[in-house]
């Protein structure tokens, strides 16, 4: 957790040296209370006192309840924007961690965990800054003042005091032996409830179509179960805490007033107002030392859960990234691809997926990649933008090992379209400009032609706001195929050397299909076009078709050169069209 308190500012550090400051005033006005009290109390009970004396005395105590209020606020404010502060540096800097992770690294967190880590688990350390570190500071500091005060009132009393504090003690330590083990497993648990609710959310339609509401309800249920279980059993143990609380200050208080009529009994008569003084001071300060224990206790049971999210949240922070940017090297050529010998497994993976794949795509060419499923065609095209990086060999984009471009560099040369379209929510035109990083410096006219050369413009036009039209997350409330048609025109709007289609065309009918990659051509006639496809018809024109079987390059031609030379090619061929149409 220390670690993570390095992203206080010098901001936040004054911030918190005010309220130190103001925390020490606020113990000294409220510890200077009981003093008012005692001498009001003497007053009262000695013969000739004024009046003016004891109001004095109370407006005295009433200034510094005002005083300690006062001081109070403005702590509590000065805090409350350090935890705030802390907490959007370091959600913003995970966040950008995560952003930063490969797809190897996001997968082995889970993305319902990296949600639970960015959210609730940096709301549980702004908890302890913004309570626990008022009660830190405070706590012990009044507990050590109190206690210097009434060290020499009387031996009976402080002895009663020390044993209130040992039971109170007692309960915390027991307590955090049974709950702090918990903590962790509620974090787990979390993650747990937030992946079924993700998954419900995103396969409502799944869910529906197969009538399986039901099974993901008992799914949920039991998620649900398990986080309400757990925390039902903390906040039962916690519950012990105020009983026993109660019990041990209406004890101590019971006990110093028992003792104190005791010593006043045994007392001179000129003694008793002195030691009943004494008595209604060492209640009060009794009250605070225990209230800082007990507020210590707190702390130190909302420090171990504080503590393990602290170590979900380093977890990600310290996870060494397996994609690293290169130092940034400028390509001698434009629009070229070449795989040296490349060979590919998953990190947990025995196999290779891909083995010892090599070819080379020249400027303006179409290349493209089928196979059967399986056979790696979609990792093999994942290695060119670095969303894994190839085991063996090189994968090379304009001459230069993609390894030494800064990915910044590298993907803006590429315009990626993925096998599941995916769209932001926002409007049409947002999510065509998104191939701009975002901006809006795609025209209009830009935007109006991509959208055009991807086939989309019918049904863009007849939607009641056009390109304003508004797009819900993930698209869902426009169909599969209009999907990967924005989608192809985001793509398309970035104007890049290269462009990736992964099985971009499964979800369009012949005719669009048709279309769309003759107004493709035609519109990248210089751009370098890689295409996977599952659909003869789609590659039928390329200028090559890589052929892929087990991981392995099989063939690598044109359609009619692959009909003769490749009998996997040829197979695939024969499944999909007919004699004449070979």
């Amino acid at each position: 957790m220390l670690k993570l308190f390095n992203n206080f500012t010098k901001k936040d550090i004054l911030f918190i040296l005010i309220s130190f400051i103001l925390i020490v005033f606020q113990v000294y006005l409220e510890l200077k209370m009981p003093d008012y009290m005692s001498e009001i109390t003497r007053l009262v009970q000695t013969e000739g006192s004024e009046l003016s004396s004891i109001i004095k005395n109370g407006v005295y105590m009433l200034l510094c309840a005002l005083g300690s209020l006062v001081s109070a606020i403005f702590t509590g404010y000065f805090v409350a924007n350090a935890a705030a502060s802390f907490s959007y540096r370091v959600r913003k800097k995970l966040f950008n961690k995560v952003e930063n992770l490969g797809i190897e690294e996001i997968k082995r967190f889970q993305t319902s965990s990296l949600i639970t880590r960015t959210t609730n688990d940096i709301t549980q350390i702004q908890m302890l800054i913004a309570m626990g570190l008022q009660l830190m500071i405070k706590s012990p500091i009044t507990a050590i003042w109190a206690i210097t005060k009434i060290l020499n009132k009387s031996w009976q009393w402080s002895v009663i005091t020390a044993l209130a504090v040992v039971i109170l003690l007692s309960t915390v330590i027991i307590l955090m032996i049974i709950v702090v083990p918990r903590f962790k497993i509620v974090q787990k648990l979390t993650d747990k409830l937030n992946m079924v609710t993700r998954e419900s959310l995103t396969g409502i339609r799944v869910i529906r179509a197969f009538n399986a509401e039901k099974y993901q309800e008992k799914k949920f249920e039991k998620a649900n179960f398990d986080l309400t279980n757990t925390q039902m059993f903390n906040q039962k143990a916690f519950s012990v805490m105020q009983p026993i609380m109660y019990l041990v200050l209406y004890f101590l208080t019971l006990s110093i007033y028992f003792i104190g009529a005791r010593l006043i009994n045994d007392a001179m008569m000129v003694d008793k107002i002195s030691i009943f003084g004494d008595m209604v001071v060492f209640s009060s300060y009794a009250m605070q030392v225990i209230m800082s224990f007990l507020m210590l206790a707190i702390i130190f049971l909302m420090i171990p859960r504080a503590q393990v999210s602290a170590t979900r949240i380093n977890e990600v922070l310290k996870t060494k990234e397996s994609i690293i940017d290169g130092v940034g090297v400028k390509p001698n050529e434009i629009g070229t691809i070449e795989f040296r010998n490349v060979s590919f497994k998953y990190p947990d993976a025995k196999e290779y997926l891909l083995k010892d794949i090599s070819f080379k795509v020249n400027k303006g060419e179409t290349v493209a990649f089928i196979g059967s499923t399986g056979s790696g065609k979609s990792t093999l095209i994942n290695l060119i933008p670095r969303f894994y990086d190839a085991t063996d060999g090189v994968v090379l984009v304009d001459n230069v090992n993609v390894k030494d471009y800064k990915q910044e560099k590298l993907h803006n040369i590429i315009g990626y379209v993925s096998q599941r379209p995916i769209m932001f929510n926002g409007t049409i035109k947002s999510n065509v400009r998104y191939g701009d990083n975002g901006k809006s410096e795609i025209s209009n006219e830009k935007m109006i032609e991509s959208i055009k050369v991807a086939q989309a413009s019918d049904f863009v036009e007849n939607l009641d706001k056009k390109y304003d039209a508004y797009i819900a997350q993930g698209g869902t409330n426009i169909s599969g195929g209009q999907k990967q048609r924005l989608s192809i025109a985001r793509a398309i709007a970035r104007n890049p050397e290269i462009y990736i289609f992964d099985d971009s065309f499964s979800a369009l009918d012949y005719k669009t299909d048709l279309n769309l990659r003759k107004e493709l051509k035609n519109y990248t006639k210089d751009a370098t076009v890689l295409i996977v496809a599952q659909r003869i018809g789609t590659i039928l024109n390329a200028d090559k078709i890589v052929v892929l079987d087990n991981g392995r390059c099989v063939g690598i031609g044109t359609h009619k050169q692959l009909l003769k030379t490749c009998d996997v090619y040829k197979q695939i061929a024969s499944s999909q069209l007919s004699k004449e149409e070979l």
